[in-house]
């Protein structure tokens, strides 16, 4: 399976980089008649209503435009406003924000910091775009710069058996450091000199197996060990285990607990997008003992295609 360099790139991204940090806010104590300026100068789709600095609601382009069509009161904000408002961690994977834009059918997400549950910014589809596209262009001016080993490290070494082994720990429930272990994973793979298009399949995998890690688990470790003919993944945890793992296979099926999803993990893509994109996948696991994943991808392109 061919993964492009916007889809690895989803998932290096947090919200906090894509973002947009200067927020225009109103009181909800406000008129209606305020949002015509703001919302048509501005081309917003909507601001959140902010009291005391405390996010209370948003307020949208077709909140205005239904009571502009019938103005049957004063039309202060805080009457026609959403009051349960979805939000956002600034700190979450961007990857998990898009499964959750896709989920909700919403166009635009608050951004709260975690520690304190204050507004720091608005995260929109357009805001997602434009920041895939810096990341690029600042991804593509790094690769111009850098010198890639010259040689695939295994090309010099000589020995009948060769094996690099790698090893990551990953601590359960440490949303802002998800994804970390993943991105050193890649970092190192590069230096050795792997081609990209096998550097981005392992990452994606391992970046799905660690938010899995992450969410349902105490945390685990993530053992990569690379040959010459094949790089093999074991991520291992300890954790409450699954109990159906055909389930567990299937599109959309998670166990995550309601405050999981809320934070936007949790979708029940993660096992379906590794077996996608893996050359061999098997998965083990016992209640109340843990969860083995194997996940193999053959360097040789024969052996992948065979395969």
């Amino acid at each position: 399976m061919r993964i492009t360099k916007t889809q690895e790139m989803i998932y290096e991204l947090k919200v906090s980089d894509v973002m947009t940090r200067d927020v225009i806010s109103v009181h909800s104590k406000d008129r209606m008649l305020q949002l015509r300026n703001m919302l048509r100068g501005n081309r917003f789709s909507g601001v959140p209503v902010l009291d005391d600095s405390e996010l209370v609601g948003l307020i949208s382009v077709e909140d205005f435009i239904q009571w502009l069509a019938t103005r049957q009161d004063s039309g202060l904000i805080e009457d026609h406003m959403t009051k349960s408002v979805d939000t956002v961690y600034d700190d979450a994977p961007l990857v998990v924000v898009i499964r959750k834009f896709e989920k909700t059918g919403l166009g635009r997400f608050p951004v709260v910091d975690r520690q304190q549950g204050r507004l720091v910014g608005i995260l929109t589809k357009g805001d997602v775009i434009k920041g895939l596209l810096k990341k690029l262009e600042i991804d593509f001016q790094e690769e111009e710069d850098y010198r890639p080993p010259a040689r695939y490290v295994f090309e010099d070494i000589k020995a009948d058996h060769a094996r690099l082994l790698f090893c990551y720990d990953v601590k359960g429930q440490d949303f802002e450091q998800a994804g970390e272990s993943s991105s050193r994973l890649k970092k190192t793979l590069s230096r050795l000199g792997i081609q990209p298009a096998m550097v981005r399949r392992v990452a994606i995998a391992s970046y799905e197996a660690e938010l899995n890690l992450v969410v349902f688990t105490e945390g685990g470790r993530i053992r990569a060990e690379i040959q010459p003919a094949k790089i093999f993944i074991a991520v291992q945890d300890s954790g409450p285990g699954i109990a159906d793992i055909q389930k567990a296979r299937m599109p959309g099926y998670s166990t995550a607990p309601e405050w999981v999803r809320e934070l936007g993990f949790g979708a029940g893509m993660g096992l379906v997008n590794i077996k996608n994109i893996a050359d061999e996948f098997d998965i083990r696991s016992e209640l109340g003992k843990g969860t083995h994943l194997s996940i193999t991808f053959f360097t040789n392109e024969e052996r992948r295609e065979a395969g």
